[in-house]
This record gives structure tokens, sequence and C-alpha cells, in this order.
């Protein structure tokens, strides 16, 4: 079972189907699947999706404070890594090949869809509880590992112009990001009380979604 099938994310995705579809099957995720997603759309997404890497890293660290335990801070402490290290490298990399510098990407001004995104989160990380957080954030975490897994399922990514993206969220690394996640996720929700709250959880998992959804058109 993959692992945004299972647990509480799995009842999360599966009750909130409708808007998680719009999601991970959005016009511009089939686009990009099939390489006819032109250049400039791609890269208009690369510099938004940059900068809200840089929110959602500030969102772990508020999820490591928020954290209940030492294993829940080392956590958010390897995602925030990850996103500085890796997403966000390989954005700044992409960008590079098309004569665009990070600091020319980081003067970009935000789209409303990236302010509205990325202030939910941080929102949801101030005002609510380390589950408030994570629930908000697993939208991201674990639908990039699906549409990842799906868009290499549906073929071969050799002379891809998109390959080096798909292959990030595909690959073994990113997915096994998304099983600890599925895992950590369940832990949490045990340990905070996921069922007595559970409408609430669904709420904010379904806003995280739709904005994830709203995303993808409104960084082009």
């Amino acid at each position: 079972m993959k692992p945004w099938e299972r647990g509480l994310f799995g009842r999360l995705r599966h009750d909130a189907s409708v808007v998680w579809k719009s999601y991970i099957d959005a016009p511009f995720v089939r686009a990009l699947g099939d390489g006819s997603l032109p250049r400039e759309d791609f890269r208009a997404y690369l510099v938004q999706d940059y900068l809200y890497l840089n929110h959602f890293a500030r969102a772990y660290a508020l999820a490591a404070y928020k954290a209940p335990d030492l294993a829940g801070m080392r956590r958010a402490a390897r995602s925030m890594s990850t996103i500085v290290d890796v997403e966000a490298a390989l954005h700044v990399s992409l960008c590079a090949e098309w004569g665009m510098t990070e600091a020319e990407m980081a003067a970009t001004p935000e789209t409303l869809a990236t302010l509205a995104y990325t202030r939910f989160l941080i929102e949801r990380g101030l005002s609510g509880d380390a589950l408030d957080l994570m629930v908000a954030m697993s939208a991201c975490v674990m639908g990039y590992a699906e549409i990842g897994d799906r868009l290499r399922e549906r073929g071969a990514v050799e002379n891809h112009p998109y390959a080096s993206w798909i292959n990030t969220y595909a690959g073994s690394d990113y997915q096994a990001i998304a099983e600890e996640e599925a895992d950590a996720l369940d832990a949490l929700g045990a340990r905070l009380g996921a069922e007595a709250r559970y409408e609430i959880l669904l709420a904010e998992f379904t806003t995280a979604s739709r904005l994830e959804a709203a995303f993808w058109t409104g960084a082009a």
C-alpha cells in the first residue's frame, strides 16, 4: 500500500477526494507529465515554488518548536534540511539553465496563490498545535510523492523536458520521506487526539489541498 493510501493521511485523502483529485490531477500536472507544459509556465511555477519553499522551511521550524518530543524535533529538522539543500537547490539549478539567478528568483514578487498558501501554513503553525500544522503541511509532502509516483508510472522520463523534476519526487529518497511522513502523522495523531478532532483536521487538510490546486495555475 502506498503511504498516501494508509493511516490518518489515507483517511483524510479519501474524505477530501474531490479536492485532492483537483490537486494531483490538475491540467498543469498532466501537461508537466506529458511534457507539453510550456517552458515559461514551468519556470514561473519554479520561481513561485522556490518562494513557497522558503516559507515551508520556516513552517518546519515551527513544527520543531511545537513538537512534543525530540523525535519530532529531529524529523522536522531533517525535513527542513531536505527543503533547503535538495528541493530549493533543484529549483535554483533548473532556473539557472534559463539564465535566472537565485537573487532574481528571491526578488520576484509572490503571487496571490503563493501568499495565500504560505500564510495559511504559518498561521496554522502559530495558532494550532503540532498536529494542526502537520496535517496542513502533509498535503504538500504527500501530494508531491503521489504525483511523482503517478508520473513515473505513466512512462519513461528519458529525454523528458522535466525529467529532473519528476525523478526528484518519484525517486526513492523522496518516497521514503512520504513513508516517514505517514508514520509520523499516525503517531502524532494518536498522541494528540486526532479522532476527537477529526472534522477540524479534515477542514484544515481540505483547505491546504485547495490551496495546492490553486497554486498550479496561480503561480504562472
